[in-house]
């Protein structure tokens, strides 16, 4: 095996492993909340445990001098605001609505970020908009409409499954923002301080946001709870967030795309058995709908 191809499979197992660490993300919330804690008590833990790691991979990075010299005043400002809406925003939004739907629907609503990536491309970045990709965006959110119905019909509450997916959309847009805006500056200073940074900033957001509008003294959180959130911020957060970088670095986005598609396959099989989330006939062609629209955009080469 030559060098290519060891670095070929470095990158695709890099690429996994983060993908089934992200996929976690969604359980540990769930059973944070059945602790009794909500979105911005999960968020705000979440982002205090990992941002003493963040600013300690920084000051390893502007110890060595690395690409350090390459973050200018501009490409800094640049990732503060990519930081707010592909960290924060989008992890807030996100939170907000797994409070209403399973965590089986967040992540195929979640995972449909690529057809917004295209739709966005198409609209800023003059990126034809193909039939494919018109295909491919049909047959995703008619997968997402028989997932939304049937959790619709289960929960007996149609405006709270309305309101937690279309949050989850917006979580979705704004990651997307993220994906599109966030490529130039990743080839200019590398994706691990790109993500140190970004994260770094994201964490600092939030913080300071829950700082100004949350009451402390409300907060009660138990033994378990605190497992599920440490878990939440190191196994799902701090350590895919430096692999999937990693990963897209050794290979590619498109590569590293194509091994995301089993984070919602992933996600639900976990809240099956975890979470005893339901899944039948319904739930597996939604789930099929989706992964085949995904898989239309991102085997379009």
């Amino acid at each position: 095996m030559n060098n290519t191809q060891q670095n070929t499979l470095l990158g695709l197992l890099l690429a996994f492993l983060g993908t089934f660490l992200f996929a976690l993300k969604s359980i540990f919330i769930k059973l944070a909340y059945l602790e009794g804690l909500n979105s911005d008590i999960v968020l705000m833990l979440r982002m205090a445990i990992a941002l003493p790691i963040y600013l300690g991979i920084l000051g390893y990075l502007f110890w060595k001098k690395d690409k350090c010299k390459v973050l200018t005043r501009a490409t800094f400002f640049s990732i503060v605001g990519l930081g707010f809406i592909g960290y924060f925003l989008a992890s807030l939004l996100d939170l907000k609505g797994l409070e209403y739907i399973s965590a089986g629907l967040e992540r195929l609503t979640l995972f449909t970020y690529p057809i917004f990536t295209a739709i966005l491309g198409a609209l800023f970045f003059a990126t034809p908009l193909s039939k494919r990709i018109i295909i491919a965006l049909l047959t995703t959110y008619l997968g997402l409409w028989i997932m939304f119905s049937q959790e619709s019909l289960l929960s007996g509450n149609n405006n709270n499954t309305q309101t937690g997916v279309i949050l989850v959309f917006f979580s979705a847009l704004s990651y997307a923002f993220y994906v599109l805006l966030s490529k130039n500056i990743i080839g200019k200073i590398g994706s691990v301080l790109f993500t140190a940074v970004a994260m770094s900033i994201s964490s600092v957001f939030v913080l300071f946001f829950y700082f100004l509008l949350f009451d402390f003294s409300q907060i009660s959180i138990s033994h378990n709870a605190w497992l599920w959130i440490f878990l939440l911020a190191i196994v799902s957060t701090v350590i895919p967030s430096f692999l999937i970088s990693e990963a897209i670095h050794r290979i590619s986005p498109l590569q590293t795309s194509i091994v995301g598609m089993l984070g919602p396959v992933v996600t639900i099989i976990l809240a099956v058995f975890i979470l005893s989330e339901p899944f039948g006939i319904y739930q597996f062609l939604g789930v099929s709908l989706v992964a085949l629209g995904v898989g239309l955009l991102t085997f379009r080469r």
